[in-house]
């Protein structure tokens, strides 16, 4: 393999990667191997037709799409360690030559890391912290607790009001024919939570458990699904149950349900403390974030495009992953929200960069301060990571690799870079 690179602009590179005519033969044989036995050639039992003859047939580049396959890979994973070259992107491949006899080259355009040129790092100015806790954010935090603690009871005697909880069937159609994604079963749904479009929760309003009704919505005119964009639709819904939830009594009995405490007023006197806790450390938060906006308005550096795609398809990849372990698939969030793919990425972007902003900043902060991570503090954070997944901490270790546990001491000094210049912070 050789290896050619050129610097483009913005912190782009192309990455020229020649594999010989050997290696692109042998690529084409294993592709002849794999799809032989979908290829019929009359004369010959299926599976059997020796490459020539298919080559023949089809042209001698029916297996080049699969060799490029098998090549591309492996090759550009070599490049890479080759080039030495910190990439943050995914690679933009570009296929330049193959052909049977002769080398085959590809090309992959892909962003490294930027260099960032740090300003004033110390001394930014930040607003002074102040913590007070009111009696009503005290009654509040008593009400979530009761909420957490209340039960859920079907109701059978009245019709569906505003916050019970519906448990409904429903199927949607559009000019009478059924739509992908509109149908559910036992779908509890929050009355007033606007989670579903347009005004189907309030069209439910009135009804009784057992009870089938239609409900008649408009899709947005920018809805993600465009053959749904604008169209009006007819939900046939059936109220399987009306759920309500019922709260606990605020007393003694409840504090000495939910706490360790025996009285009411020793209870409010520990949420007070803990929200003050609460409000102290998102204080801490703020103030750190509001020193790294500094820091990076005050830093220069020059961020591909690439990288950033790359970080917002990551981060649009944690979401769907999260949603799914509610019970959500991605297009059906898309179809509740009215939000489409675009403007869910779109709407990422910011965070994206300044995720990226941040990271790139702090790692200058790392290298400029000499700041190091010792064993014990790498350690320590093992120890953190094995208890919360429940594994030996020799067994952890062995299933890290060597970059994992680089990446583990990145993260705990770039913890200590904002640790640094939080510290250095001035109040005014």
């Amino acid at each position: 393999m050789s290896l050619q690179v050129e610097k483009l602009e913005k912190n782009m590179v192309k990455l020229t990667i020649e594999a010989s005519a050997e290696e692109l033969d042998a690529a084409i044989e294993k592709a002849y191997q794999k799809n032989k036995g979908k290829i019929s050639v009359q004369g010959f039992r299926k599976g059997k037709a020796p490459r020539a003859v298919i080559e023949k047939m089809y042209g001698t580049s029916v297996f080049f799409e699969d060799a490029a396959n098998v090549l591309i890979p492996e090759a550009y994973d070599n490049a890479v360690k080759e080039s030495d070259l910190e990439i943050v992107s995914q690679p933009d491949i570009h296929v330049v030559q193959i052909e049977k006899g002769k080398p085959f080259v590809f090309t992959a355009e892909v962003a490294v890391k930027p260099e960032v040129t740090l300003g004033d790092y110390k001394g930014i100015e930040v607003e002074k912290i102040e913590v007070t806790v009111s009696d009503d954010e005290v009654s509040a935090e008593l009400d979530r607790v009761r909420e957490q603690n209340s039960r859920t009871i079907s109701v059978e005697d009245r019709a569906v009001e505003n916050n019970d909880i519906a448990v409904i069937d429903f199927e949607g159609f559009v000019d009478g024919v059924a739509f992908e994604g509109g149908k559910g079963t036992d779908y509890s749904l929050v009355i007033g939570s606007h989670s579903f479009i347009d005004t189907f929760e309030e069209q439910l309003v009135g009804k009784k458990a057992g009870e089938e009704t239609e409900v008649n919505v408009t899709f947005p005119e920018d809805y993600q699904a465009a053959e749904l964009a604008g169209k009006a639709a007819v939900f046939k819904v059936t109220v399987k149950e009306i759920k309500v939830k019922e709260l606990p009594e605020l007393n003694d009995e409840f504090a000495q349900d939910v706490s360790e405490f025996e009285t009411l007023e020793e209870y409010k006197a520990d949420v007070k403390k803990n929200l003050e806790e609460k409000k102290y450390n998102a204080a801490m938060s703020a103030k750190e974030e509001a020193v790294v906006d500094t820091v990076i308005e005050n830093a220069a550096m020059e961020i591909p495009e690439a990288m950033i795609e790359t970080q917002v398809r990551q981060m649009a990849d944690d979401f769907a992953r999260r949603i799914q372990q509610q019970g959500l698939s991605l297009e059906q969030y898309f179809q509740f929200t009215g939000m489409d793919p675009q403007k869910f990425l779109e709407s990422i972007r910011p965070q994206a960069l300044k995720r990226i902003q941040s990271r790139l900043v702090l790692e200058a902060i790392v290298k400029a301060e000499n700041i190091e991570v010792s064993e014990e503090e790498l350690n320590k954070e093992l120890e953190g990571m094995a208890a919360a997944y429940k594994m030996e901490l020799d067994k952890l270790k062995e299933l890290m690799s060597d970059k994992d546990k680089e990446t583990m001491s990145m993260d705990i000094a770039v913890q200590k870079a904002v640790d640094v210049i939080t510290a250095a912070a001035v109040e005014k």
